[in-house]
């Protein structure tokens, strides 16, 4: 790959690089029937999504899901869309932009809050895991955010400077992982959050990926 030139990416999974939109909402309307909620369209969820997923399920509910409901939800959440994820695909210029990125002899990684035992499959599955120097999934319990895993990740990561680190991602929680390790962010429109949600966050905001990857040489040059 040659040496890498201090600029580095951290991809976001679900959302940004895997393109998971029906599965997603699917599940969630899953999770919702089991405690008789109405179902909930794909606006619905761009516009009221956040994390800790707990508070997104406030917004809908009212009130705090108690302890034996979100397990109840995240089981079912999780099942539905292991089952449903087979339909989906990457997002469209995916492979051609990071074999780019890595061909100009930069680095990039890969932080999902999937679970890590079945986000490592699912990535060689589609042949792209050789463009990252490291790939991290959630491991320990579901519904946190992402900045405690930011930290560990780009600890485990050598030569890379988070002044000169670049999150992208489809949601406002990759922006404040992003600035709670000191690096920067782009964020998508194509996933979790509308636009209204994500400029909020105070970070550049794209419609394409490919915009992404220009926002982030820009950003981390």
């Amino acid at each position: 790959m040659g040496k890498h030139t201090g600029a580095h990416i951290v991809w976001d999974w679900n959302g940004t690089l895997f393109h998971d939109n029906e599965a997603i909402i699917g599940a969630t309307n899953a999770a919702f029937a089991e405690l008789g909620l109405e179902p909930i369209t794909i606006e619905q969820y761009r516009e009221l999504y956040c994390v800790p997923v707990p508070k997104f399920y406030e917004r809908l509910m009212g009130r705090l899901p108690t302890d034996a409901e979100w397990e109840v939800m995240d089981e079912v959440f999780h099942r539905y869309y292991a089952e449903h994820r087979v339909r989906c695909g990457l997002t469209e210029g995916v492979v051609d932009l990071l074999a780019g990125w890595r061909s100009a002899g930069r680095s990039q990684s890969l932080l999902s809050m999937y679970v890590h035992d079945e986000l490592v499959p699912l990535v060689r599955g589609f042949g792209i895991e050789a463009h990252f120097v490291r790939v991290d999934g959630r491991t320990g319990p579901s519904g946190g955010s992402k900045a405690e895993h930011m930290v560990r990740h780009l600890a485990s990561l050598t030569g890379v400077d988070p002044a000169r680190t670049v999150v992208i991602g489809d949601a406002a929680d990759d922006a404040l992982a992003a600035r709670h390790v000191g690096a920067q962010a782009v964020l998508y429109t194509g996933g979790s959050h509308g636009r209204t949600s994500l400029e909020a966050a105070g970070a550049p905001v794209v419609d394409t990926l490919a915009e992404a990857v220009a926002e982030a040489a820009r950003l981390a040059a």
